[in-house]
């Protein structure tokens, strides 16, 4: 077993083993997963509905930063790319879902997902037919609206994220708006 001053490997009798580092990525790692954890968490549980995955999510995403820190070319824009990891794995989880699977988790939490200066507080039953509703779109009009109005990113911060044009945004956005208000309509 090799030793250096970044990191080592511990190998036990049983056949695990773990390398731990000891470097300032650890500290500003904590930081950024206190700060911003529970939104990713929220973000990720209303793209997939199942909060336990979506915690799965958001935890190997915190982690897959922590050992690729020193490759970060600006560190400053760890939480960007945090929240692309926890997109491209949510788009994995759902494509990898049958379509019985898709959403089927039930949501008692979404209150607190909805904590936020401009939003309406709804009903139950409203909840749940905006959530039906919102689980109908295609993935990518899903995806930029909770960016848009849960995360509140601007169109340039949605396209960055996305990998997608900003006129993609708006034509999506507004594709979005449109389709949930006719299935809303339909429901009511």
């Amino acid at each position: 077993m090799g030793f250096d001053s970044q990191s080592f490997t511990l190998a036990s009798a049983e056949g695990w083993s773990a390398q731990l580092r000891d470097d300032a990525a650890a500290g500003a790692v904590t930081a950024l997963y206190q700060a911003n954890a529970l939104g990713l968490v929220r973000l990720a549980h209303l793209l997939i509905g199942d909060r336990g995955v979506a915690e799965d999510i958001v935890q190997d995403a915190f982690s897959s930063l922590y050992w690729r820190w020193e490759q970060l070319r600006d560190q400053s824009k760890a939480l960007p790319y945090v929240r692309s990891i926890v997109l491209n794995s949510c788009r994995s989880v759902l494509r990898r879902a049958g379509p019985a699977e898709l959403f089927a988790a039930d949501m008692p939490d979404f209150a607190l997902v909805l904590a936020s200066a401009e939003a309406v507080v709804l009903s139950e039953e409203q909840r749940r037919a905006v959530m039906t509703a919102l689980r109908g779109l295609p993935s990518r009009q899903r995806e930029v609206l909770v960016l848009r109005f849960y995360l509140e990113l601007s169109e340039a911060e949605i396209a960055a994220q996305m990998g997608i044009g900003k006129s993609t945004v708006r034509s999506a956005q507004h594709r979005a708006l449109v389709a949930l208000g006719r299935m809303l309509k339909e429901a009511s």
